[in-house]
């Protein structure tokens, strides 16, 4: 894609400032010149010095439709490398880093892809503007810049799905339900269960994984509607229940599969209609001894590490379990 631009932008108000040695501007542009004053070069660059990914459609429509929250909606600055094309003028001697931008070609492009792109589709959506955060070195050579780049995007890690669900938890029910299932100690997953995604040896289920298993026991049934408090006690006493007729298998995830993740949404997956076949809509209370009745028939199933269930393994594993288990409660 060409730099060029159809005439030269003024951007005011631009601080411009070092970091480590290298001259760097920051300030604001409005969402229509954000999406116009800079390019990226693709992997397939037929300079050889491309490294960005073809756009993710999906993902700048997430991003639209996460700008659409308001005021509620906060990202961070895009990152540009002006490659010495950008002049800075200082409003004043005597303020020499504060002033105008020119930016005589488009800058590239080097974080912020998809946050331009969901921004294009926002505000060609709502007819509105918005102001764009920026960051751009004045000059950076290619190879510096894919280096820069690269670091971003593999050694600079993200927070993870499981942190992100428990900073959400008062915004999400099923992320609520879930965190409180780590930090609640009548809980069957509490000191089995870790909030940052990060497994250990006696911590080996993060919280993505339950809300995965509150998710899988709850979806697409009365129990979706139900209050997070009551999907709350519901995911306890089912799961207790579970580690009360299985104790040594709870506790030992070495010799045991039973709370390996492909076990447990199988026993979520099953539970949801094992708990939905057997609720009492007047009270909005599982039938407990019935409940309670039906998973005795579980004993029937292997839970050692080197029986059958060794083999199971993903999403269809937890399938092909689920349905032995409703086979063995004699639940269709």
């Amino acid at each position: 894609m060409s730099n060029i631009l159809p005439s030269n932008i003024a951007i005011e108000n631009v601080i411009q400032s070092k970091m480590r040695g290298r001259v760097t501007y920051q300030g604001f542009v409005s969402s229509q010149i954000a999406v116009s004053f800079s390019y990226s070069k693709l992997y397939n660059d037929p300079s050889g010095k491309g490294y960005q990914r073809p756009i993710d459609k999906k993902r700048c429509k997430d991003f639209a439709n996460y700008l659409s929250k308001g005021e509620d909606a906060l990202y961070t600055p895009i990152l540009l490398n002006a490659s010495g094309n950008w002049e800075f003028h200082a409003y004043e001697n005597d303020r020499p880093n504060y002033g105008r931008l020119i930016c005589k070609k488009k800058a590239t492009l080097m974080d912020g892809q998809h946050r331009l792109g969901g921004i294009k589709e926002y505000i060609s959506e709502t007819d509105s503007t918005l102001n764009v955060p920026f960051l751009a070195f004045h000059y950076l050579d290619e190879d510096e810049e894919i280096k820069l780049f690269d670091v971003i995007n593999t050694k600079a890690k993200g927070i993870g799905t499981s942190l992100s669900r428990y900073l959400n938890r008062e915004n999400d029910q099923i992320s609520w339900v879930a965190t409180n299932l780590i930090l609640k100690p009548e809980s069957p997953f509490f000191n089995k269960s870790t909030l940052t995604g990060r497994r250990t040896k006696d911590k080996n289920i993060t919280l993505q994984n339950l809300y995965n298993i509150v998710n899988l026991l709850t979806k697409k049934s009365n129990l979706e509607s139900l209050s997070k408090e009551k999907k709350l006690n519901l995911s306890l006493f089912y799961f207790n229940l579970i580690k009360e007729l299985f104790p040594d298998e709870w506790e030992d995830n070495k010799m045991y599969r039973l709370t390996h993740i492909t076990c447990l949404n199988a026993l979520a997956i099953a539970g949801n209609k094992i708990i939905n076949e057997n609720f009492l809509p007047k009270s909005q209370q599982p039938d407990s001894v019935k409940i309670a009745s039906l998973l005795v028939n579980l004993k029937e199933i292997d839970w050692l590490s080197t029986g059958d269930l060794k083999y199971l393994k993903g999403a269809s594993g937890s399938k092909v379990l689920a349905g032995d288990i409703l086979n063995c409660v004699k639940i269709n």
